[in-house]
């Protein structure tokens, strides 16, 4: 399997970063066209009564809702992954940074499940988001558990 150092990877993961926050930058720009583009095709093939204006109001406040809870969670993930290149890991400030993201996907899971209201498949994406959470939540007491045995260590020494 590649093998790579974990200097380029944090750095990779930092660009990964940025050109995703980018592309949600982009997206707010296209959101309205996605999501109208979105409706008309699920009303084209699904058999249930078009969506009122005050529907799409709702889907287009949710769809932004998850742009943004998006861009809040990979604004997180970078100041994470500068810590991480400073070896700064083990510190209270990145695992609130970790919790960030967690509690980012949690919300996500909630919007994703209101959209469900319109568009069924969009509880799929929900329960994902809800799983991928609840797994960051777990890392993030790994972790502050670790901070807390480093933290006795260093008090002993």
């Amino acid at each position: 399997m590649l093998k790579i150092k974990p200097t380029y990877s944090t750095r990779i993961s930092i660009i990964l970063s940025i050109l995703f926050f980018l592309g949600c930058i982009v997206g707010i720009f296209f959101m309205p066209h996605l999501v109208d583009t979105f409706i008309s095709i699920t009303e084209t093939v699904s058999n249930r009564s078009a969506i009122t204006s005050g529907g799409k109001i709702l889907i287009f406040i949710f769809s932004y809702a998850v742009l943004f809870d998006l861009m809040l969670a990979d604004i997180f993930l970078f100041l994470l992954l500068k810590r991480v290149q400073k070896s700064l890991v083990f510190t209270k400030k990145s695992i609130a940074l970790l919790r960030g993201v967690a509690w980012c996907c949690l919300a996500l899971g909630g919007f994703f499940g209101l959209l469900g209201i319109y568009f069924r498949l969009s509880l799929v994406p929900a329960f994902a988001a809800v799983f991928l959470g609840l797994c960051l939540r777990v890392v993030k007491n790994v972790i502050e558990q670790a901070t807390e045995i480093k933290s006795e260590n260093d008090l002993t020494v």
